[in-house]
């Protein structure tokens, strides 16, 4: 499954685009424009997206590497 399938199927799942994604994280303290916030680790990441959004881990790491800035929309 391609990163991008990953974030189409969040987005299907939850009604958050990637932007709203990053919009929530910045507000939490999670994130900046930059990237992760300093000091953040991916585990309170995944925990808050499993636990508001029901997401399972390996959906809930696509987003972290999404704030992280390693992966992009539309990458393979």
């Amino acid at each position: 499954m391609s990163f991008q399938s990953y974030l189409d199927n969040i987005q299907a799942k939850t009604g958050q685009s990637p932007a709203d994604f990053r919009r929530h994280a910045e507000q939490r303290g999670f994130a900046t424009d930059a990237g992760l916030a300093p000091g953040i680790k991916a585990g309170p990441i995944v925990d808050w997206l499993k636990k508001d959004y029901d997401l399972g881990h390996g959906h809930a790491m696509a987003i972290v590497a999404l704030l992280k800035g390693s992966k992009k929309e539309g990458d393979a």
